[in-house]
């Protein structure tokens, strides 16, 4: 039975975290995060200690060293822009780290990360769920084993409506969450390079404060996607239970459907973890370098015809008035 210490454990991805570290048999031995909402914890994991002051988690954490309570695995469920300073916490206190996705914002920071792993021993281990996803690991066995001699032609759609809070949010703010690519997309741009191979060229056609729209070639395949959180993007047979969401990857012309099948991937995350298979942190560079490449690119607009149809959506204006301006 291993010890876990988690921060963020308020937020929304947390309770998947909670269920895996139950399932696989082990402990919650202390939590940590600025809201206290976190009657969660008492379905699993009653005894665990709760802070809302950091200061106070690191204490614990400190005392407990050398303890039954010492913590040998520091799990990171907080707003992304923070993820790499806790991976650094986690590896320089002799901890091991669970980090969600993504790692980080900038590779550099990902090459920081690895560096400081040989240096303290320790190793960060990503959330990259959709690679252990059963009808995705059997695309990529296909594609790797039946070479077709040519690209093929995939077109991702991923639309994930959001109100005005998300506005407000750190989600909201690029420096924090690193925009739509990055914060509903990185998984999505992860999966496909994983499976049809590095990138070879990275276009922006559009790029706004709720959707972005480009064309990536890979080594295998050619991509253009549309992400968005607008749901006036919606198609209107798009509502699904109460989340109005709509995803799509068409491959050769013939829907890749795998919509089922996500309830159980973090708990065959931390299986794969904890059994030494997991996917270090290193994994994630080339998603990373992606989406800072779309981030910081200079979008090209839709000359030339050959982009996602849904980038012909009219631009909204920000729902708090700003102004509509490309990034």
């Amino acid at each position: 039975m291993a010890n876990f210490a988690i921060v963020g454990v308020a937020g929304y991805i947390a309770p998947r975290h909670l269920k895996a570290i139950a399932d696989t048999w082990n402990r919650v031995v202390a939590a940590y995060d600025r809201f206290d909402s976190v009657g969660r914890l008492d379905a699993s994991f009653p005894d665990c200690e709760f802070f809302t002051e950091q200061e106070q988690f690191e204490a614990f954490l400190d005392r407990a060293k050398g303890t039954g309570n010492q913590a040998d695995w520091l799990v990171i469920c907080t707003p992304n822009h923070t993820h790499i300073p806790y991976c650094r916490y986690g590896l320089k206190n002799g901890m091991n780290v669970i980090c969600e996705k993504p790692a980080a914002l900038h590779p550099a920071d990902i090459e920081e990360i690895m560096s400081l792993e040989k240096e303290t021993g320790h190793q960060v281990y990503n959330i990259l769920q959709l690679r252990l996803h059963d009808r995705i690991a059997a695309l990529k066995k296909k594609i790797d084993e039946n070479p077709c001699g040519r690209k093929h032609e995939i077109e991702l759609t991923y639309i994930t409506s959001r109100g005005k809070w998300y506005y407000a949010s750190w989600k909201g703010d690029n420096h924090k969450s690193g925009g739509i690519a990055t914060n509903i997309g990185v998984h999505f741009y992860d999966m496909l390079q994983w499976i049809f191979g590095p990138v070879q060229e990275n276009i922006v056609h559009i790029s706004a404060f709720d959707r972005v729209a480009g064309r990536l070639e890979l080594e295998k395949a050619s991509v253009k996607y549309f992400l968005s959180i607008n749901a006036d993007c919606l198609p209107p047979n798009a509502v699904q239970g109460e989340k109005r969401t709509y995803r799509t990857l068409n491959i050769d012309g013939e829907e890749f459907e795998f919509s089922q099948g996500f309830t159980e991937l973090h708990t065959r995350s931390y299986e794969e973890i904890l059994a030494g298979r997991g996917f270090r942190i290193e994994e994630s560079l080339n998603c990373i370098r992606i989406v800072e490449d779309i981030r910081t690119a200079v979008p090209a607009g839709l000359e030339g015809g050959d982009f996602h149809p849904m980038a012909l959506k009219p631009l909204a204006r920000h729902p708090f008035g700003w102004d509509d301006v490309k990034y």
